[in-house]
């Protein structure tokens, strides 16, 4: 049954923002998709607005708990969440004019409806909601004037249309998405849970053709048609998954992320996609270089939703975005799939490195849900993991020639046995549970560019398969696996990989009759007791915590008889629910009858809290309140010791520190913590100081000593083991013990700067710095008047910078490289002293370029 509002015109439709899902026109010109339940149909010299609102008994129930759940609903007010509800009240708005604009435009292109991509067939007569539920809009009568029924008739505003098509991801029907949603409460999850539980009773397996492919580009600009790589096959794709890496290998990109190649690329792979499809872009999401595309079939665009996308960067200090990866996730119909582009380290010997990149990629890429209250979506979460990239994992143990030899055999096979993402694979130390498809094509790095010759530079690299496609999930078969070297835009080849994919697709009846049944069982069950449960473990001992080494412990909630919701709440005139070194995982959650989950607590010291832990201001010790829903609370009870650390220490309290931080009394340790930098200052009521930090020169001194014509010195980062034998060498002294690859030296050093409370360049010196960006003299008067030790370390590190720069002909380091790195490390805005933004960003590297191309 469909509602129909009044008469609108084509102007009224708003333009949606580039990541919007669902926006289309179809082959005929006849249907404007705006969501999955709302839809401009032309019918003859007319427009009108349709909703999808399938009503019957089950609808006007689900109705009523949405009633029962927002007693009150206030019209007037804005809400976000319940913007749907909305639409069915009254109103008389006064129309305004907007441009539509077409499915796949950027913002700033022209406005239009012309599809990506060739022809295509009709959307049929049944539409879909935002799980995949197919509505007849043929079946029944138009609606009567019944309030209960339908609405009144009435036009719509630009906001509200505007709304409207934002929020149309949520459907009426679409009961078990909306009963996630925080405002309904126990109930409600008990409704999603069993849903979950249920799914084999109302889906049924269909299957989906994928297109994957992935490119290292190497900086360059398209060149020539991607139709060789792309549409290759005979059947055009349901969804293409297209990754690039170094897409721009140019500074600005490294350090401002901005790039025209994005565009360019974007509109290359746009126009090359299969002419046997019209495709809409779903989702395009980039880091620097990395960047993933994400496109669908129209035919398929209204069962795409819950579309997220997310980015992690493990270069240096583990977020310059030179390296890591980037990734999208959606449900098609009732199957969640999650798409990984990653860029790992490079260089043969940095195997442990990219191992360190992957797992870095799996813990940290988290995906926000719709209900907010539900924990972040991990990639492991989801149903389908498509992984690809230039993962960089190269031949070992074969001489270049050698390796040559067998590629001219065409002996893929042995040459595999040799390839360290094979052996580290076997070694369950990646990608375990993944699979990869037999490697039939010749290694697709490295090539000169623009031919099909191997490297002839002067390093002549050994050829390697780095450009990878890997997959997990059930019901996943690949149908090709192979690289394309037609392409020769770059000195690697494209590389790709179709695939069919059983996706779980929704019965509609069979669904309404579940959810029936599921709302049925819990009428009987909403009188029962109060929930109770029992806990493993509610005392909690953390020992000799240091910096940035995570602890964790872990405890088990056991449930009772009776459905229960919990979550750990805040104390009284608390802002958060446990200390900011600390965090509980999940921290609310659901559990059915004679169920448990176990929950971990880590304890994890960064640079916002060492100090404080450093002064004794803070100790290791909290109270978590475990509370249920309509049950009772339980406290558990956090101890341990924090072992101070140079890292988050004042550089003056360090310059007194003549002895290692861990060899000094904590009494010691706090005074000097919490000493004023203007006491320090005063030498005639202290102790004798040191010039700089004894740890600040230790590091300098190694690097100089080992790293000064160390290539990409400060951009590629170090292994996590290492930076913690660095600390502990450090915090006790034992210089001699130092033994690091001078890449975990460097980051090291720039993790302590980072982590220093006060800058080296005082936050009050801050604005003078940025106003004197372009003045040489005015910036050493600025510099001249820091503190004492500010001073004295900032002269240190820009006398090293320098020596860098005389050794750049091996180190590849250029003054705008290390004013971009150290800018943002040595001036930091008080207001906001985690981040700068852009502009504050380049004046800071404009102030240390200046100290870096004259003498201090």
């Amino acid at each position: 049954m469909a509602i129909t509002g009044e008469d609108v015109s084509l102007d009224q439709i708003v333009p949606l923002s580039r990541d919007f899902t669902l926006e289309e026109v179809s082959p005929d010109g006849e249907l404007y998709i705006l969501g999955s339940d709302v839809m401009v149909q032309l019918d003859t010299a007319e427009l009108r607005l349709v909703f999808q609102l399938p009503f019957g008994s089950h609808t006007r129930m689900f109705l009523q708990e949405v009633a029962r759940a927002c007693p009150g609903f206030d019209p007037e007010m804005r809400d976000p969440e319940f913007l749907w509800l909305s639409r069915y009240r009254c109103a008389e708005p006064e129309a305004q004019s907007l441009k539509p604009r077409e499915w796949n435009s950027d913002p700033g292109t022209p406005s239009g409806f012309t599809p990506i991509g060739g022809g295509g067939s009709n959307l049929d007569g049944s539409r879909t909601n935002g799980r995949g539920l197919l509505m007849d809009q043929s079946s029944g009568a138009r609606c009567s004037d019944k309030p209960e029924s339908c609405p009144t008739r009435q036009n719509k505003s630009k906001s509200e249309i505007t709304d409207m098509v934002r929020s149309s991801t949520i459907t009426v029907s679409d009961k078990a998405h909306i009963l996630s949603m925080q405002k309904f409460g126990l109930r409600d999850t008990i409704v999603k849970s069993h849903l979950v539980q249920k799914e084999e009773d109302y889906t049924y397996i269909q299957n989906f053709r994928f297109f994957v492919g992935t490119y290292n580009v190497n900086g360059q600009s398209p060149k020539e048609c991607l139709r060789p790589w792309l549409s290759h096959s005979t059947q055009a794709p349901d969804v293409y998954c297209v990754g690039f890496q170094e897409l721009d290998l140019s500074k600005e990109a490294f350090f401002f992320h901005d790039t025209p190649k994005e565009e360019e690329w974007f509109k290359a792979v746009s126009e090359s996609l299969h002419p046997g499809g019209k495709y809409a872009k779903v989702k395009l999401i980039r880091l620097v270089g990395i960047m993933l595309l994400l496109y669908v079939k129209q035919e398929h665009a209204a069962y795409i939703s819950e579309v997220g996308a997310e980015t992690v960067g493990t270069g240096i200090m583990g977020r310059m975005g030179n390296k890591g990866g980037v990734a999208i996730r959606f449900q098609l119909h009732n199957t969640s799939i999650c798409v990984v582009n990653s860029h790992l380290a490079a260089h043969i010997e940095e195997y442990e490195r990219r191992n360190q990149d992957y797992k870095d990629i799996c813990s940290r890429m988290q995906f926000s849900q719709v209900d907010p209250s539900l924990p972040p979506l991990t990639i492991s979460k989801h149903d389908v993991i498509l992984w690809l990239g230039d993962l960089n994992y190269r031949i070992e143990e074969l001489d270049v020639e050698k390796v040559k030899a067998l590629i001219e055999e065409k002996a893929f096979q042995t040459l595999y046995a040799y390839d360290q993402l094979n052996i580290q694979v076997a070694a369950k130390t990646v990608f375990e549970g993944f699979t990869e498809g037999e490697l039939t094509f010749q290694p697709t790095y490295k090539y000169d560019t623009g031919s099909d010759d191997w490297d002839t530079s002067e390093k002549c690299r050994a050829p390697a398969w780095c450009d990878r496609i890997l997959w997990k999930g059930k019901n996943i078969s690949q149908l090709s696996y192979q690289s394309h070297m037609a392409l020769k835009t770059s000195d690697h080849k494209p590389v790709s990989s179709v695939f069919d994919i059983g996706v779980r697709v929704v019965n509609e009846e069979l669904y309404r009759k579940t959810l029936e049944e599921i709302v049925r069982s819990l009428d009987k069950m909403e009188n029962a007791n109060i929930p109770s449960v029992s806990l493993s473990k509610r005392e909690f001992c953390f020992e000799n915590v240091k910096y940035m080494q995570l602890q964790t412990q872990s405890f088990t909630i056991h449930n009772g008889q009776v459905p229960c919701q919990f979550e750990f709440i805040n104390k009284p005139d608390e802002e958060s629910y446990c200390k900011q070194w600390l965090t509980a995982k999940p921290s609310r959650g659901f559990l059915l009858p004679d169920s448990h989950v176990e929950i971990e607590l880590e304890l994890f010291v960064n640079k916002a809290t060492a100090t404080k832990l450093n002064s004794g201001q803070d100790k290791i010790e909290d109270i978590l309140v475990l509370h249920l829903i309509r049950g009772k609370d339980y406290f558990l009870s956090v101890s341990g010791n924090y072992l101070p650390s140079c890292f988050g220490s004042p550089i003056h309290s360090l310059c007194y520190m003549r002895e290692p931080i861990l060899d000094l009394p904590l009494e010691t340790v706090s005074r000097l913590t919490l000493m004023p930098v203007q006491t320090a200052d005063d030498r005639s009521q202290l102790e004798n100081p040191l010039e700089i930090p004894k740890e600040l020169w230790m590091m300098v001194d190694y690097l100089y000593r080992n790293a000064i014509q160390q290539e990409d010195l400060f951009q590629q980062p170090g292994l996590r083991p290492e930076f913690e034998h660095i600390r502990d060498c450090l915090d006790t002294g034992m210089i001699d013990n130092l033994c690091a690859n001078n890449h975990s030296v460097a980051e090291a050093l720039l993790l302590f700067l980072e982590s220093l409370p006060e800058p080296v360049v005082c936050y009050s010196a801050y604005h003078k710095c940025l106003e004197f960006s372009g003045n040489c003299i005015a910036s050493k008067q600025v510099i001249s008047t820091l503190p004492t030790f500010h001073k004295n370390v900032f002269n240190y590190l820009m006398a090293f910078l320098q020596e860098l720069l005389k050794n750049s002909a091996k180190n590849h380091l250029d003054e705008n490289i290390l004013a971009s790195i150290f800018g943002s490390l040595l001036l930091r805005n008080p207001a906001r002293p985690q981040k700068l933004d852009m502009t504050e960003k380049k004046k800071a590297q404009e102030f240390i370029h200046q100290f870096l191309s004259s003498p201090v």
